[in-house]
């Protein structure tokens, strides 16, 4: 009998056994979060915990900001990415991390008034890039989330 354990010892071990801690996302290039593809608010909160440094408090105050300023907002994450948009309309706005900035992406951004400054190869996509230590102009930000959630969003 020596070195056998009896059944009931067998299932007191592996009820005490330590559970393996929760992994934490890896970051992928730029430090933007590996998250999984998911819809609803969870997934998109996970990517916004797991993005690094200042970045994470401005992935918290634009879910604040579009989630107050669109009641009702579906989100998902998507290639590693948060999306915001409106039920059987489409997308209208993803978030992405970059090694030095959050990029803001409006997918209908070439209708909303003022553009947003950053220009894309796409005609209709206009960019918010916000760096560390850069004003975050809140008014501004709500306005073209609520020009971008009226438009037809993007299926994707």
């Amino acid at each position: 009998m020596t070195g056998r354990t009896t059944k009931g010892a067998e299932k007191v071990t592996k009820k005490t056994a330590a559970k393996p801690a929760v992994a934490v996302p890896k970051l992928l290039s730029g430090g933007n979060p590996q998250i999984p593809k998911g819809y609803g608010d969870a997934p998109v909160q996970a990517y916004i915990a797991a993005m690094p440094g200042w970045k994470s408090e401005i992935g918290r105050r634009l879910d604040a900001l579009i989630t107050r300023t669109v009641p009702g907002v579906s989100k998902a994450v998507k290639w590693n990415s948060p999306f915001y948009g409106m039920e059987g309309q489409g997308w209208f706005l993803g978030v992405h991390c970059f090694a030095k900035y959050v990029k803001v992406a409006f997918f209908k951004g070439a209708s909303l008034h003022p553009l947003p400054p950053g220009e894309s190869k796409q005609r209709e996509v206009r960019y918010l890039d916000i760096r560390e230590g850069d004003a975050f102009d809140e008014e501004q930000i709500a306005s073209w989330v609520e020009q971008a959630s009226r438009l037809p969003g993007e299926r994707m």
